[in-house]
């Protein structure tokens, strides 16, 4: 996230924070697209972890490309944290270990994401070469430990970083040692919320395998195609998971609400301060009782902030955002927001996507969420694998960007951004599985040529 919110206005009652909520719905002529997406920055030739304050460090990139783009910079007290498009709408900023965040603007299609990831990376590649600076996308770092890691200065990283062992084991590695790739797509009412978020949420565990990229830690095979994805299973369960409740009747703004109510909180910003308020009830700053904070009301920024530390695989806020998938090399990155805009935003493909997950139980949407970490397409659920899964989403997703019809300026509509998933889906091969290839063959154990084969 690049900002945190800024809007004092106090809370007073449930019902606001459902309206805020509802407030996300727009006409289907207004639905955006915006896509996400981390890399690790590395020493080029070392192939180390960047600092952050050091010569030629993170603090350096970013102040590189604050004069090279005319962005604002996002401020932390002293340090810059992140670079803001006042125009745009587009955002850089810096997950915990420094890996570098493009925040997309919200746009009319998948060419105008990529013209943009294009220009971006362009543009980084302009400040980072002087700089000796590389950049690597993949799910998790291929050898460096946790103790390699550096930590960004930013207020709330701190306080994460003391409350992650408290809830489980890999919230560390989380932070630190992954990268992803994710998509934020837009809804009309709170029906359609709700389909698409059930349906986002059962083909979750197909998203996770088609861009499974993390089969490395510390330099051998970890037994996962997607570790990332197995990290988050013992991160923090407060905050995290398939969210089996979203299924059952009932299900709307509401219902998020008081499940977001429940989360425990992680800080409160007061100016340019971050408070620990790590594992308390936003319930209880909602009535003033925090003992923090006593007689202090909820705004309306605690509660946006409050959202954006929630970690489900797909995240409800003014949109919603589909988390399921490892980082990759530049080509696979238009595709993510390509595969779920197909299905989500044409109708007939979102009610057959529908009608493919409506009948699965919350117990078989889980296994199928748990195996596929390990199992990517081999995976299973009813005694269909997810590789068949797979090729009916993406016929379905196919047919839904047809319908579509964006064209590009040479008249190609917005399929051919599909070509890397269908490309894995014939090979019965997930991105990971390529790496191992080349790991057990032409790279001889190594990962090392990683850094020069999939950099950016």
């Amino acid at each position: 996230m690049a900002r945190d919110q800024i809007d004092m206005r106090p809370i007073e009652t449930r019902d606001e924070l459902v309206a805020w909520l509802a407030a996300g719905c727009k006409p289907k002529e207004q639905f955006h697209i915006g896509t996400e997406h981390e890399k690790f920055a590395f020493t080029a030739g070392r192939h180390l972890p960047i600092p952050y304050d050091q010569h030629r460090g993170i603090r350096t990139l970013l102040e590189g490309m604050k004069h090279l783009l005319g962005w604002e910079p996002i401020m932390e007290g002293k340090d810059i944290i992140g670079l803001y498009d006042v125009t745009g709408g587009g955002a850089i900023s810096l997950e915990p270990g420094g890996q570098f965040e493009l925040s997309g603007a919200p746009v009319e299609n998948v060419h105008q994401m990529c013209r943009e990831l294009r220009a971006h990376l362009a543009q980084v590649r302009q400040v980072a070469e002087p700089l000796r600076i590389g950049f690597l996308g993949i799910g998790m770092t291929p050898n460096w430990s946790r103790a390699d890691m550096p930590m960004m200065p930013k207020g709330r990283y701190r306080i994460m970083t003391a409350y992650m062992p408290k809830v489980g084991k890999l919230g560390l590695d989380m932070m630190y040692r992954t990268c992803t790739v994710q998509t934020n797509l837009d809804f009309s009412s709170e029906a359609d919320m709700v389909k698409k978020l059930r349906v986002a949420l059962a083909l979750q565990p197909v998203g996770t395998a088609l861009f499974a990229n993390s089969p490395f830690t510390e330099g051998k095979p970890n037994g996962f195609l997607s570790f990332r994805s197995e990290i988050w299973r013992d991160t923090d369960p407060d905050r995290s998971g398939m969210l089996p409740w979203a299924f059952e009747p009932g299900m709307g703004f509401e219902r998020w609400v008081d499940y977001a109510l429940d989360v425990p909180m992680y800080f409160v910003k007061r100016g340019e301060k971050y408070i620990d308020v790590a594992g308390k009830s936003f319930r209880d700053l909602m009535a003033g009782k925090l003992a923090d904070l006593p007689g202090e009301q909820a705004t309306i920024s605690d509660w946006a902030n409050h959202l954006s530390t929630i970690f489900p695989e797909v995240r409800l806020k003014r949109y919603l955002e589909m988390r399921g998938s490892d980082s990759g090399p530049q080509r696979r990155l238009p595709a993510l927001p390509a595969y779920w805009a197909g299905i989500l935003y044409d109708d007939t493909s979102l009610d057959a996507a529908w009608d493919l997950v409506k009948s699965w139980t919350a117990e078989e949407r889980q296994k199928l969420r748990d195996d596929v970490p390990r199992l990517g397409f081999k995976a299973e659920i009813r005694g269909v694998n997810v590789l068949q899964l797979a090729r009916q989403t993406l016929v379905l997703t196919r047919e839904g960007l047809k319908r579509r019809a964006r064209k590009d300026r040479e008249g190609l509509d917005e399929t051919q951004y599909l070509a890397p998933l269908e490309e894995s889906v014939e090979r019965g091969m997930t991105p990971a599985e390529e790496l191992l290839e080349k790991f057990h063959g032409p790279w001889q154990g190594s990962v090392d040529p990683i850094f020069r084969e999939y950099a950016y």
